[in-house]
């Protein structure tokens, strides 16, 4: 059953007119470039329930492409899971038909030495390696007087990173890294092709209270990007648990952009949806994943 009051008509009429807009502009044929379409999605619309849940829904909805969050019993895949933990849940993913392609999990504590949290970073990158997901994503740092060991321990791990074959990225999330621009001089200060940015479009428009556009503020950083949390936005008041194509972020503007840009393709994963219950989640999951195929094709 649908939790959101938000009016199934408007919606509709959204995703029409956003999917004309696309076709009037010619501009889509494929934001991806040349490189293969990687349309997935997040665990996180099924937070509440246990993973393998999460996982048989996704594949019922029709994805290929899956990223780990949260579950009810925490992150599906942290830096304190077990190697043969991590690699099990691969195990099952694959059985389903499902490759996945992020994993989001760290968690940083600053009062930590710089040893100790390099050693918890590279532990999530085995887990990463473990599960075959080909990138980690981090959420970047709040506190201002951390930020110099945050970015010093990533730096301190991309050799082994990427000795792994496993990309660290860094998503805007509020605090010193919520906009493109700051995530690009985050990127540019640690200086290693194995981190590049997981751009969040509802977050740019979350994180600044609905004043910068997605749209506008992607074209400082599309040349960094090597995937994409596919996240809508709406207010008032503020809101993410928006099936894509239900709030003000112009999707179709935003590939366009992209590709103009310099993106050259990558996963593409729906994080958020409208909440309800089970069934619910899979229609709207579907009805996401419709919408992006049909904006990109």
């Amino acid at each position: 059953m649908k939790n959101s009051e938000f009016p199934l008509t408007i919606s509709r009429r959204h995703f029409i007119g956003k999917v004309m807009a696309a076709t009037t502009a010619g501009a889509l044929i494929n934001a991806c470039n040349n490189s293969p379409r990687q349309i997935g999605i997040y665990t996180r619309p099924w937070s509440k329930m246990e993973y393998l849940v999460a996982f048989d829904s996704i594949a019922e909805a029709g994805f290929k492409y899956l990223g780990l969050m949260s579950h009810a019993g925490g992150r599906i895949i942290s830096q304190d899971t077990q190697p043969e933990e991590a690699a099990k849940i691969g195990r099952e993913a694959k059985a389903r038909g499902l490759t996945i392609t992020s994993v989001s999990g760290h968690a940083f504590d600053g009062n930590k030495s710089l040893e100790e949290s390099i050693t918890e970073l590279k532990q999530l990158i085995d887990n990463c390696a473990a599960c075959n997901s080909p990138y980690l994503m981090l959420n970047g740092i709040s506190e201002e007087k951390f930020t110099d060991k945050y970015y010093k321990m990533i730096a301190e791990s991309c050799d082994y990173a990427a000795s792994k074959k496993v990309g660290i990225t860094l998503k805007p999330h509020g605090g010193t890294n919520a906009t493109g621009a700051e995530c690009r001089m985050r990127i540019e200060q640690v200086g290693h092709k194995s981190f590049t940015l997981w751009y969040d479009p509802g977050n740019i428009y979350f994180y600044s209270n609905g004043e910068i556009n997605p749209v506008e503020d992607v074209g400082d950083v599309a040349d960094i990007i090597t995937g994409m949390c596919v996240k809508d936005f709406r207010m008032p008041p503020r809101d993410v648990n928006v099936t894509p194509g239900n709030g003000r972020v112009d999707f179709p503007a935003l590939f366009s952009r992209m590709r103009e840009g310099g993106f050259k393709g990558g996963p593409l994963l729906i994080e958020c949806l409208e909440t309800g219950d089970n069934e619910f989640l899979i229609a709207e999951a579907r009805k996401a994943r419709e919408y992006l195929e049909n904006i990109l094709s």
